[in-house]
């Protein structure tokens, strides 16, 4: 155990380190904080930290640098992630708020969170595992050409373009979206397939393949919903930091390119819709992600399932900052999408 200057100390060389991404020595420490003691107490205390590797010297007499335990106890004592400026604030709900459907939200959210973080944002699509169909809607666009839209109670909006090979009558149109609605809305998407797949035999002999193609479109759609999906941006970040990750960027670009590694990541964080956490450095290495750490935090859905969103980047990371820009976006996330 260290003392409570002790981490007081680690606290500021965390805080230095992440500003100047230089090792931190004890006299830099006494100039720049008000610890009220001299450079030979300081670094007893340094060397205290030392002893328990929550800090480390990356070349002989430099100063220190911490470890990726270092960076845990820190982030363990924080006592408040730092909140947002008002403006911060205000650009979360104007640039939120005005998007139309589910798709545009979230490819909002990681934008603006890389902004706010200068690090790669992530977000989770809600899961599907208690969505619903909320309607279905079919619009002809042309003497053969019709669109199919579904939509569920997660806000979610799927739409395809369909050609087919029959004269397409918007009286047709109108009575096969009745009968497909009739059959679907209210149904969980897991459920949904399976009754789509049926209904063509159950229609008029004349509407059966035009019945076909329409069903055969939303099946897909359907599965397409049911996928796990993540939405990404700000992956050019990375090279802002390169010099940061020992091992260099390309393993981070492998795993943002094969999404299954980081939504597997996700799986294992332990969320709810307040909670923010971090994975730390050598924490990710069952990932191929031991340079890296991901600040996480979860959002609420309206179908109540939880669903994550993140920044990842480099250990050397403005956590307070990075926690609190999370914190700030999934609530305002929960407040939008979650059932009123």
């Amino acid at each position: 155990m260290v003392s409570e200057r002790s981490l007081e100390v680690l606290q500021a060389i965390v805080r230095d380190y992440v500003a100047s991404r230089e090792p931190v020595g004890s006299k830099t420490i006494v100039e720049r904080h008000a610890f009220g003691v001299s450079a030979a107490t300081i670094r007893n205390d340094m060397a205290a930290l030392e002893e328990e590797q929550l800090i480390v010297a990356p070349h002989t007499s430099s100063g220190r640098v911490p470890t990726d335990k270092g960076y845990r106890v820190f982030v363990d004592h924080l006592s408040e992630a730092r909140p947002l400026t008002s403006a911060q604030r205000h650009a979360i709900e104007t640039f939120l708020g005005t998007a139309t459907d589910l798709d545009e939200t979230l490819a909002r959210t990681v934008r603006l969170l890389s902004q706010l973080t200068n690090q790669v944002a992530l977000v989770q699509y809600p899961s599907m595992a208690r969505a619903r169909v909320q309607h279905i809607e079919l619009v002809r666009l042309g003497d053969a050409r019709l669109m199919s839209v579904l939509i569920t109670d997660t806000a979610r909006v799927e739409q395809r373009v369909l050609d087919v090979d029959v004269s397409l009558q918007d009286d047709v149109l109108a009575a096969l979206r009745t009968v497909i609605n009739g059959a679907v809305v209210g149904v969980l998407l897991q459920d949904a397939s399976t009754i789509l797949r049926a209904l063509p035999e159950q229609v008029r002999p004349e509407w059966q393949a035009l019945a076909g193609v329409v069903v055969a479109s939303l099946v897909e759609q359907v599965g397409a919903n049911r996928t796990d999906r993540l939405v990404l941006a700000g992956t050019a970040n990375l090279a802002k930091s390169e010099q940061d990750f020992a091992g260099g960027i390309f393993p981070v670009l492998e795993a943002i390119e094969e999404q299954v590694t980081l939504l597997r990541l996700f799986g294992e964080l332990q969320l709810d819709s307040a909670a923010v956490t971090a994975s730390i450095g050598e924490e990710n290495a069952e990932y191929g992600l031991n340079a890296t750490s991901i600040v996480a935090g979860g959002y609420a859905a309206s179908g109540g399932e939880v669903a994550r969103l993140a920044v990842l980047g480099p250990t050397r990371m403005d956590y307070g900052s990075n926690m609190a820009a999370v914190r700030a976006v999934a609530r305002y996330l929960s407040s939008l999408l979650g059932t009123p």
